[in-house]
């Protein structure tokens, strides 16, 4: 169960998979007993408490991070302080903005069919214009795009276009890993 706080009231269930991946969410504050964490659900960045003394939950620490910078139309990838690589990409058009804030790897989606990226990495973040998108809830991804001369462009439908080398290094890192996306 999440809870609005701890000790209160449930907000809900937090699933054990997220689109066919274990769970894994970012703890952004501890208490004893208790968990504040970052959830996948509108609105973005909204968090809830898990209770933590039941057993049953598995903690780890990632040392990585991704910053996306929307102005600089630049992705860059850290283990700890140590940079990894960094990108031009894509963002969001101006009518589909690339949702600000803080999120994480939600999960690692293998398209069923040959498409314009060979996997996309779902984010805990949605759109704030779009309701849904390709039938799902207009979640935000980072994702491979076949068309260098996007990057450095604000004409997505919010995702983060990638070139395939920041897309095979982001692959590899652990789900729950955080985002942050800034101006």
């Amino acid at each position: 169960m999440v809870y609005s706080r701890p000790g209160g009231p449930p907000l809900g269930v937090l699933p054990t998979t997220q689109l066919q991946d274990p769970t894994w969410v970012p703890v952004v504050q501890r208490l004893p007993g208790w968990d504040r964490i970052l959830l996948p659900s509108r609105p973005n960045r909204s968090t809830g408490w898990i209770h933590t003394d039941d057993g049953g939950l598995r903690g780890v620490y990632s040392t990585y991070q991704v910053r996306v910078e929307l102005a600089a139309r630049r992705l860059t990838v850290f283990d700890a302080e140590r940079r990894l690589g960094s990108w031009p990409v894509a963002v969001g058009a101006p009518g589909t903005p690339t949702p600000r804030g803080r999120t994480f790897l939600l999960a690692s989606v293998t398209p069923g069919h040959q498409t314009y990226t060979p996997l996309f990495l779902a984010l805990g973040a949605h759109s704030g214009t779009l309701d849904t998108f390709a039938g799902g809830p207009a979640t935000i991804a980072l994702h491979g795009w076949p068309d260098r001369s996007a990057f450095g462009q604000d004409v997505s439908y919010g995702c983060v276009r990638v070139p395939s080398a920041a897309l095979d290094l982001l692959s590899r890192l652990p789900l729950g890993s955080p985002i942050m996306i800034t101006d």
